[in-house]
């Protein structure tokens, strides 16, 4: 029977020093660029969660010896093409978006069919942003009506560089034809709307030959196919989306502060911060270096009575895409209405996540409107809860969950929030570190 955590008092003040856990979206990069590296690849710090022991299994299934001992991952690659296919393979992705997006386009050239799987949650999402452009790079796919999971993949041995065009703000859909890139001859050119950049910022750490040209609103990037690249030593910095988690219960919390050391500092990750920012929080960053071709350094975040009202500005929603959540949480104390628009790509995560985000704020009283890309959350600065509110039925979507402990932890009331198990995905150590800063709850 699944568990279920209990939450009946509010979050007494800390002042800690935290690390969180390895960034999931360079966790998984790096090891399938490991995957494709010549020799013996090293990755520190990676993390230790069910989407990260999925994508070993997968790696492991097409060949690749990968050791894992504690959050050191050894990875022996044979290069570009070193991937053993075989017949009736199948590959189960979990729940992992990235993964499931990303390996594809390294199954460009497989002999034989693939079967691609996930749980119904990643089932439910839609991969035909993605096989259509690794259509037109040669691929062949079967899929159902609603080209989601499970699908079929048939890779061809005369694949052709393309030109294609990103107009999604995605990050996977971005780095899956980045990935398919290694294998085709010529130049594959992207013209992608503004996203995260992780894969980008690995081609140049890694030496594989890309340019990039920015303006406001689009990056146009150039990849030189069929160039082999050495192994790499890599220590993944703190996820700077699980970080967001931390950020806002102390934010939220009476007198309270916290640093929390070694986060990836990315621009394309860190929207919410400027967010916060702008909302009347006063986050900091300090120690900030670059390592890897990504920033590096720590966060220092304090308690803030009064907090403003936003208006999101949409340009800025591809770098805050898994933190909205969270925000409509600060956007609910602050004294105001807060608008956010343009939000279609959120009922497209783990979850429908902005009508959950929406019904979670009206359980605790907090009034909204809601369109079907769009939200104002009249806030209340005096928001206390005096009720029982329970979180089920959220398609086990790891931040719903995440953001519903928070919210039980700062505004009170009695909660039980069910399917403790669904953090695993992406942040195991969510719970330790709650408890650690001296924080009660209880699970049954």
């Amino acid at each position: 029977m699944a568990q279920k955590i209990y939450i009946n008092k509010n979050i007494n003040k800390f002042n800690k020093k935290i690390q969180i856990d390895g960034d999931k979206s360079i966790s998984i990069r790096a090891l399938l660029f490991g995957s494709q590296a010549f020799g013996k690849s090293i990755i520190d710090n990676i993390l230790l969660s069910d989407d990260i022991f999925n994508s070993i299994k997968c790696l492991k299934k097409l060949g690749i010896k990968i050791l894992l001992k504690g959050k050191k991952c050894t990875i022996y690659g044979s290069g570009i093409n070193g991937f053993k296919f075989k017949k009736k393979i199948y590959l189960d992705a979990g729940n992992s978006g990235t993964f499931a997006r990303l390996i594809l386009g390294l199954l460009i050239k497989t002999p034989y069919p693939i079967k691609l799987i996930g749980d119904k949650s990643l089932s439910r999402r839609d991969f035909g942003r993605i096989i259509e452009p690794l259509q037109k790079i040669g691929a062949t796919f079967k899929f159902n009506k609603k080209k989601g999971l499970p699908l079929m993949i048939l890779g061809s041995q005369f694949v052709n560089p393309i030109i294609y065009n990103e107009n999604k703000g995605s990050a996977q859909c971005k780095s899956s034809v980045m990935l398919s890139s290694l294998n085709t001859p010529g130049e594959t050119v992207i013209k992608a709307k503004k996203s995260r950049d992780h894969s980008e910022r690995f081609f140049k750490y890694l030496g594989i030959p890309i340019r990039i040209k920015k303006n406001n609103a689009i990056d146009k990037i150039f990849i030189s196919g069929q160039k082999n690249f050495k192994s790499f030593h890599y220590k993944i910095p703190s996820d700077p989306s699980s970080c967001a988690f931390f950020i806002v219960l102390t934010l939220l919390s009476k007198s309270s502060s916290l640093i929390l050391k070694n986060v990836n500092l990315n621009d394309s990750r860190i929207g919410y911060i400027k967010i916060l920012n702008k909302m009347g929080a006063k986050i900091k960053i300090r120690n900030l270096k670059k390592r890897y071709e990504e920033k590096i350094g720590d966060i220092l975040v304090k308690s803030q009575k009064n907090l403003k009202k936003i208006n999101c500005p949409p340009k800025l929603n591809s770098n805050l895409i898994d933190e909205f959540l969270i925000l409509f949480l600060v956007a609910a104390k602050a004294k105001g209405v807060s608008i956010f628009r343009n939000l279609d790509e959120l009922n497209k995560k783990e979850s429908p996540r902005l009508k959950l985000g929406s019904k979670i704020l009206n359980l605790m009283g907090v009034e909204t409107e809601l369109t079907s890309n769009s939200i104002k959350i009249y806030g209340n600065s005096d928001l206390k809860i005096k009720k029982k509110i329970v979180i089920e039925d959220y398609h086990k979507d790891h931040r719903v969950f995440m953001t519903s402990v928070v919210a039980g932890l700062v505004f009170g009331g009695n909660w039980i929030i069910k399917d403790v198990e669904s953090f695993k995905s992406s942040f195991p150590s969510f719970l330790k570190i709650i408890k650690n800063l001296g924080i009660k709850f209880k699970l049954s």
